[in-house]
């Protein structure tokens, strides 16, 4: 199939649709509608800031207070014009996420925060630590509508698209806990971490939620901010097409993860149902076309279920897939989830599955764990639909 075949046939999937409510006027009743500042990036407030009839130096310092240097308190703000402090406000809010609970795991290195969004609904965002980095998994959507068998937020099912600003405000949750301070308020410049790489592996389909997660993204590499590199922040997808092509067509600086779990799509289709959309074949030319088009590699997830995609024969069948291609493979020992019955494949299996991907060229790792048994590995995230 021609790519502008591909282009055409998903577009109308990249964005799913939003249960939301939008504010409506009530009979006698005056409503305020106030934006999460979060949802702006920093043009977008400079631009704002000029509607109400102030300098974008206002804006400016009010995007410093917030990404630089950790405040939400309004009265901190004393920079700030009076004026323009009340109007901002008036018409700003900070996210809306609250902390409903937050899990440990023994080994140290894995936090689990459920937060719960301004309409109830919930989501999950992970802290992970690793050798000389900090790392935030970050969902973006609350649920999936993608269905892959051994996924609990597969097994959850789709709710809601989250919006950039609740994107953002999982990262800056984990920023302010890493400043060292609390859930609010003005938090000390200087910092004992930083918050340095972000992975959108989190609950949700990134590319089903297309612009929310690329807004939010550009917000999250915004120099004037938190600034994160684009190289520091990965996106995972199983495979939706039409927002790979899009991604090599805007030349997004991000790393690009697909989701492949089968070399075939008789057993692709078998563990990612979205593949019937979106067939193997097609997937591997849009990769190949992204990959051509930014001059990029991609890495492919890979998990290894016991007895299931395990073999050597199923190593050989993704050698054979992407020998020549600018490729990594990430090998990901299954993490258990309540919904399906495979078990992991065993260390053995992982080093020897590697061994063959070696003699095809190609490169892999095998996934360290983390959070396993706070159930806060990838696949195990969940909340129930309320």
């Amino acid at each position: 199939m021609r790519l502008e075949g591909l282009r055409e046939k998903g577009n109308a999937s990249i964005v799913a649709p939003t249960d939301a409510p939008c504010p409506t006027a009530a009979d006698g009743f005056a409503v305020t509608v106030t934006f999460d500042f979060h949802d702006f990036t920093r043009a977008g407030l400079l631009q704002l800031a000029a509607q109400w009839g102030f300098p974008g130096m206002h804006a400016a310092r009010l995007w410093t207070y917030v990404y630089l240097e950790g405040t939400r308190d309004w009265r901190a703000m004393s920079e700030l014009p009076v004026r323009f402090r009340t109007k901002a406000e008036s018409a700003l809010h900070f996210g809306g996420l609250t902390i409903t609970s937050e899990t440990h795991s023994h080994d140290g290195f894995t936090r689990k925060y459920l937060l719960a969004l301004t309409d109830g609904r919930k989501i999950e965002t992970v802290l992970m630590r690793f050798t000389g980095r900090v790392t935030a998994c970050l969902s973006s959507q609350a649920g999936c509508a993608m269905g892959c068998v051994f996924c609990a937020t597969g097994q959850m099912g789709f709710v809601r698209n989250l919006t950039a600003g609740e994107i953002i405000a999982q990262a800056m949750h984990v920023d302010r806990v890493l400043r060292g301070g609390g859930s609010s308020g003005r938090m000390r410049h200087a910092r004992r971490e930083r918050l340095r790489n972000i992975v959108l592996m989190g609950m949700g389909e990134p590319l089903h939620n297309y612009d929310a997660v690329l807004q939010a993204v550009d917000i999250l590499r915004d120099s004037a901010g938190l600034a994160i590199g684009g190289r520091r922040i990965t996106l995972s997808t199983v495979g939706v097409v039409p927002g790979i092509i899009r991604l090599a067509d805007e030349a997004r600086p991000v790393h690009l993860a697909v989701s492949l779990h089968g070399a075939t799509q008789a057993e692709r289709v078998t563990l990612v149902p979205v593949a019937k959309q979106w067939p193997l074949d097609e997937l591997m030319a849009a990769c190949r076309y992204y990959s051509t088009k930014l001059d990029r590699r991609i890495f492919y997830e890979w998990t290894l279920i016991a007895g299931k995609n395990d073999t050597p024969e199923q190593a050989h069948a993704v050698g054979r897939l992407l020998r020549g291609q600018p490729a990594q493979v990430n090998l990901i020992p299954l993490n258990p989830t309540a919904g399906y019955e495979g078990a992991p494949a065993g260390r053995d299996v992982a080093r020897r599955f590697q061994q063959i991907l070696a003699d095809y060229g190609l490169p892999s790792t095998v996934r360290q764990r983390r959070g396993i048994d706070i159930a806060a590995g990838c696949g195990q995230l969940v909340t129930t639909r309320r």
